[in-house]
């Protein structure tokens, strides 16, 4: 299990952006602006044939490893699956339940503002690590924020 901060990961991919709002000042570093190709070209494989919503997801791994997801519709709304944890599920069938998220970014080809949503953003906090970067489209533009601050208040159960 992973026990650094992360911050040293995690500013390999920070921009500089508004403290209070997140939103970026300039163009994204490399790496990051990598990582959301990697989420358009997921977006690109999406099936949304109710929604049209077409979203992609690309992790970063804390082994160097990129995964990617993109998210799949079903007639039962309840039963879609997000990209976020279309690729998360893709990390841990791939290299085991220890795996950790060093970045996130999204994108969509709607054009429209796609945080990850509530479920995604619980299901991250088990493996993410907390100063990790997501990349998102806001309504105002491109937001880059720490994990920690999508998600300030997980929910955390301690088992013995």
């Amino acid at each position: 299990m992973y026990s650094g901060s992360g911050d040293a990961i995690a500013s390999w991919f920070m921009v500089p952006a508004d403290q209070n709002t997140g939103h970026c000042n300039g163009p994204l570093d490399a790496a990051l602006e990598d990582l959301l190709d990697l989420a358009r070209q997921a977006a690109l494989h999406s099936y949304a044939p109710y929604s049209g919503f077409r979203v992609g997801a690309a992790l970063r791994l804390t082994n160097g490893e990129t995964v990617t997801g993109t998210n799949v519709e079903n007639v039962s709304y309840g039963l879609t699956i997000c990209a976020e944890r279309a690729a998360l599920v893709r990390a841990v069938s791939e290299f085991g339940p220890e795996i950790r998220v060093e970045a996130v970014a999204i994108a969509n080809l709607n054009d429209a503002a796609s945080p990850p949503c509530g479920a995604c953003r619980q299901v991250l906090a088990e493996f993410i690590l907390p100063q990790a970067p997501v990349v998102f489209p806001a309504a105002d533009g491109v937001r880059v924020m720490p994990f920690s601050a999508v998600m300030p208040l997980a929910f955390e159960m301690k088992l013995k």
